[in-house]
């Protein structure tokens, strides 16, 4: 056993001196901090995993990471467990290619690989009901990584029924009118946008709207939109950008307004938009997420984050909309905001699945190693999995959630190699359902750039690329140039404009890495 243990250790420590990034997906002890690990025992890690001992040998690969220790000398043990709360924010990716368009690249902070991903089309077969299918699939990594596959988990609801079958909406529009929205596409962006949603509504749906810069202020109490479209359109057109950046007074103000408008049998949500760079009042996120919270228990209310602005507090936004049971996404131009505004929001305002949560059990007899890529900041302990009292994400119809794994087999392996569990509530019921999907080892033997499944392969790129703009490298990852090759190839496969996008934000990244003078403000860094 422990010449066996010696052998886990020393391909850990041989990994870690060619420049991964690992971390162990598995549990430790309760005293572990952030900086220890970057997983709880649910082992959503955001770096690469700990080897996997047989049956019995846990305790044997060594003991949990210390902060400051020698991390070839010691990792945690195994558990063979994922879990995380589903997430289909885009925000992410769509910040990214914005500032990657400006001319800098993206801060790794602002980076979530699982924002990119999920940006794609995956073309999942969606379930008959008002539940989720559950497709796992996957493929060898390449031929530098031999012994790594890609294992993609695909969640994905029912497409939206038609518009007028849906319940009513009672939306509160939260409109940042700050001096920073005065930038062009910021404030007239978003005027633009809830223009172009007022036309897209139903008769019977009701809207609110309030503004804030240094203070908050109600435009216009809950509203039904019959015989009011032309009032609603004036107090938009009406909004100039005035002084500073009160978001908790926005926040607040916004609630407030949606309690007090809230309809019985409806969809109620707040819509934020804003560049989210709050520099007046309460300006740190807990005090703001509190307010959420209770407003969110007490009336059902959800919150959709929508991003502006070349200057952009997308951490903040991130960590609103996460407590407020709602998804991100980011515009930069009218095309996105007509895809948001026109295409989507009208059609997913109604929720299929409250506090869903996933949970993928490897097979410890066929896997060596796993490693969830992103969803760091979405990790659920494993023994919430079936807790229903515990947070979770929020789906809509049409939504799908990718999230793959990098995993090692073990040598000669054969057989099943994981479960994926996906568990939500009813929205109007609150009742508890589960659906589950699994792989073998031969359903992942295939090669990833071969002539198989090319939305696999655009998941795949979007999460190299992710990975690259963080500094961090996945098992069989190709450099930029080659990845922008390759994303080049499927867009015109799939002739998919979305992935010719992608090849260009690649195209440009790698152009800014090689320039190496040219860089962002504030956080933005080099990649590698």
């Amino acid at each position: 056993m422990k010449d066996r243990t010696a052998k886990y250790s020393g391909a850990l420590a041989l990994l870690l001196a060619g420049g991964m990034l690992l971390t162990g997906c598995g549990a430790g002890s309760d005293g572990a901090t952030s900086a220890d690990r970057k997983t709880d025992a649910s082992g959503s890690s955001g770096g690469a995993p700990a080897p996997a001992a047989p049956d019995g040998a846990a305790d044997e690969v060594g003991p949990e990471q210390r902060e400051g220790a020698d991390r070839d000398d010691v990792a945690p043990s195994p558990d063979y467990l994922s879990t995380f709360a589903l997430d289909v924010d885009t925000a992410s990716y769509g910040y990214a290619r914005r500032t990657l368009g400006d001319g800098r690249l993206p801060g790794p902070g602002s980076v979530r690989p699982e924002e990119f991903v999920n940006s794609f089309r995956q073309g999942y077969q969606r379930p008959k009901d008002n539940g989720f299918s559950v497709t796992v699939d996957g493929a060898r990594a390449g031929a530098d990584a031999s012994d790594w596959s890609l294992v993609r988990i695909g969640l994905a609801t029912k497409a939206a029924t038609d518009r007028s079958e849906r319940p009513p909406a009672a939306l509160t529009f939260v409109v940042d009118i700050s001096g920073s929205m005065a930038e062009p596409g910021r404030l007239d962006l978003a005027k633009e946008s809830l223009g172009m949603l007022t036309d897209e509504l139903r008769d019977d749906d009701s809207v609110s709207l309030v503004t804030f810069s240094d203070e908050a202020e109600t435009r216009l109490p809950m509203t039904r939109l019959q015989g009011n479209r032309t009032k609603v359109r004036d107090i938009v057109e009406d909004m100039e950008p005035e002084d500073s950046t009160n978001v908790d007074a926005g926040i607040g103000r916004g609630y407030d307004e949606a309690a007090r408008g809230h309809r019985k049998g409806a969809t109620n949500r707040v819509v934020l938009l804003s560049d989210a760079l709050a520099n007046t009042g309460e300006t740190e996120a807990d005090s703001i997420l509190e307010r959420i919270e209770s407003s969110r228990r007490d009336y059902g209310i959800t919150l959709f984050g929508v991003g502006v602005g070349s200057d952009y507090g997308d951490e903040l936004m991130e960590r609103l909309t996460n407590k407020g049971d709602g998804h991100t996404t980011y515009i930069s131009d009218e095309t996105q905001a007509r895809k948001v505004f026109v295409d989507q929001l009208p059609a997913h305002v109604e929720l299929r699945a409250r506090d869903a949560k996933a949970q993928v059990a490897f097979d410890r007899d066929t896997v060596e190693q796993f490693r969830l890529i992103g969803y760091e900041n979405r990790k659920v302990a494993d023994e919430d999995f079936r807790d229903d009292s515990v947070d979770g994400g929020e789906v809509g119809p049409g939504h799908t959630v990718t999230a793959l794994y990098a995993v090692r087999l073990r040598d000669g392996a054969s057989g099943h190699v994981a479960t994926a569990t996906v568990r939500w509530q009813d929205p109007k019921t609150r009742k508890a359902h589960e659906e589950t999907g699994s792989v073998e080892t031969g359903e992942i033997d295939g090669a990833l750039w071969g002539d198989g499944n090319s939305r696999l392969q655009v998941t795949a790129v979007a999460a190299y690329f992710a990975e690259a703009l963080r500094g961090s490298e996945l098992p069989g990852a190709p450099g930029l140039g080659e990845l922008a090759n390759r994303a080049d190839t499927l867009a015109d496969r799939t002739e998919d404009s979305s992935v010719r996008k992608l090849a260009t934000a690649i195209e440009e990244a790698d152009r800014l890495k090689g320039g190496g003078d040219e860089r962002g403000g504030g956080d933005e860094g080099e990649i590698g």
